[in-house]
């Protein structure tokens, strides 16, 4: 049975529990299975060699997501080709490519955790009441050493975004 945290975030002031642990700068990133469409998965292992800023949302389709996806979406061009930005939500495929085209996301790679929830139990950010992920932010090495990690408190919060992107800008 996979661990549970309560008393560490809320949803619109609400409690609701973390399934998962927590992880911490120095850490050696799990792997994930996830899906990158509807027939391939994607692992931690596909972005070997590669700074990876990871960005998860609950659902692209709310606004606090939309903006933090685009936001990272333009950060990326300040990046080196060293890295990489991946957008991790329980959205469908479907869902996330229609967005991206919707939306002009070209940067940023979108992966889905609804089939397994694998990265969201990994990463502790797994939310039991709702089956989504809690928006959170990760920055590994190219070796998979968290290097910088963001739980938000509050759902509906941003992630402080200049820090995330200074943590990926001292790698490179």
């Amino acid at each position: 049975m996979a661990q549970e945290r309560t008393g560490v975030a809320t949803f619109k002031g609400s409690p609701i529990t973390l399934i998962g642990p927590e992880l911490k700068v120095g850490d050696s990133a799990p792997d994930f299975v996830i899906s990158k469409n509807l027939l391939e998965q994607a692992s931690l292992s596909d972005y070997a060699g590669k700074i990876k800023l990871i960005s998860v949302v609950p659902s692209l389709d709310t606004g606090v997501c939309d903006a933090q996806t685009r936001r990272f979406n333009s950060e990326a061009a300040d990046l080196s080709d060293d890295v990489v930005i991946l957008t991790i939500s329980m959205d469908l495929p479907f869902a996330q490519a229609r967005w991206c085209g919707a939306s002009g996301i070209e940067s940023v790679i979108t992966l889905s955790d609804h089939k397994e929830a694998s990265f969201g139990e990994a990463y502790g950010v797994l939310i039991k009441e709702f089956r989504l992920d809690m928006r959170s932010i990760f920055v590994l090495d190219k070796n998979n050493i968290i290097t910088y990690v963001e739980y938000l408190g509050e759902m509906a919060e941003s992630p402080n975004f200049e820090a995330a992107v200074s943590a990926v800008k001292s790698l490179m």
